[in-house]
C-alpha cells in the first residue's frame, strides 16, 4: 500500500517585503521509484507554483538540487523516497545566500572560493596551440580525476562545523581543489606557495576533523584522506621553512 507522505518545507522569499520565514505543509502520495526531485516537481506543478528550488541534470552531476533533508544535506535527485520516513522536513543549505525557499546561491560562493585558492594550473610555459598534448601517467590521471569528481553542490560546506561558525573558512571542497592541483604535474607551484594559500587557520588548520564532509558527500570523494594528507603536508612545509635544506623532507599526497 502506497504511503501518504507529509512534507514540512521552509518558505521565505527575501525579495518580497511581505514574506516571513515559515514552514508549509504539503501532502503527496508515494509512487514507485520516487525521488525527492520528482516529489518537488509534482508539488510545484500540482499544489503550489511559487515553490522555489533548483535543479538541472537530475543525475547527481550538476549539484544544483542540494538541500537539507531531515537535517542532513543531500541532493534531491539522489534521494530515494523509500529511504525516508513518512514525515520529511526540507530546509535550504546553510552558509550560502538564500534566494528563496529551498534555493540558495552557491555560484557566488564557489567563484569566490576558486579565486581564493587560485584554482588553475600555474605555469611559466607559454601556451602553444600547435604543440602536442602532454602525456600523463594513467595512474596519476585517475588520482586527479578522483578528486575532480566534485560537483560543487555545497553539501560538504553545509555539513562542516567550522564553515557554519566562520565565514572565512575555506571548506573541504576548496581544500580538495588544492589537493587536486598539488597532484597535477602541470602546476608549478611550490610547497611554500601552497602553504600561503591553505596553511592557515582559515585553511587546513581550521578543520576540526569532524568529517561531516566525508559523511555526506554524494559523490563519495575521499575527503578524509585528502584532509589528513594535506594537514600532514602543510605541517611539514611549515617545519621545513625553519630547517636547513639538507634536513628538509617532502611529503607526497
Amino acid at each position: 500500500m502506497a504511503r501518504m507522505l507529509t512534507f514540512n518545507i521552509f518558505r521565505y522569499n527575501p525579495q518580497d517585503p511581505a514574506s516571513v520565514p515559515h514552514m508549509q505543509e504539503f501532502r503527496i502520495d508515494e509512487t514507485e521509484s520516487m525521488t525527492l526531485f520528482i516529489v518537488l516537481n509534482r508539488m510545484r506543478e500540482e499544489q503550489d507554483h511559487s515553490l522555489q528550488f533548483d535543479f538541472c541534470c537530475r543525475a547527481a552531476i550538476c549539484g544544483a538540487c542540494a538541500m537539507v533533508v531531515n537535517g542532513r544535506p543531500g541532493l534531491a535527485c539522489h534521494t530515494k523516497i523509500k529511504d525516508l520516513p513518512e514525515k520529511i522536513t526540507l530546509m535550504p543549505l546553510p552558509v550560502f545566500k538564500l534566494v528563496g525557499d529551498l534555493s540558495v546561491d552557491t555560484g557566488t560562493w564557489f567563484r569566490g572560493m576558486a579565486k581564493r585558492v587560485e584554482s588553475w594550473c600555474h605555469t611559466k610555459k607559454v601556451f602553444d596551440p600547435t604543440a602536442q598534448e602532454e602525456r600523463m601517467d594513467n595512474a596519476l590521471a585517475e588520482r586527479i580525476y578522483e578528486l575532480d569528481r566534485c560537483v560543487e553542490c555545497g553539501c560538504c560546506v553545509a555539513a562542516c562545523g567550522t564553515a557554519l561558525m566562520r565565514e572565512d573558512f575555506l571548506g573541504a571542497t576548496a581544500l580538495n581543489r588544492v589537493a587536486r592541483f598539488m597532484l597535477d604535474p602541470r602546476d608549478e607551484r611550490t610547497e611554500a606557495e601552497y602553504f600561503d594559500v591553505i596553511g592557515t587557520d582559515e585553511g587546513i588548520f581550521g578543520c576540526m576533523g569532524l568529517l561531516g564532509c566525508q559523511d555526506i558527500c554524494p559523490k563519495d570523494l575521499p575527503l578524509q584522506d585528502v584532509l589528513g594528507k594535506l594537514r600532514k603536508k602543510m605541517a611539514f612545509a611549515a617545519v621545513n621553512n625553519l630547517l636547513p635544506s639538507f634536513l628538509r623532507r617532502e611529503i607526497k599526497l
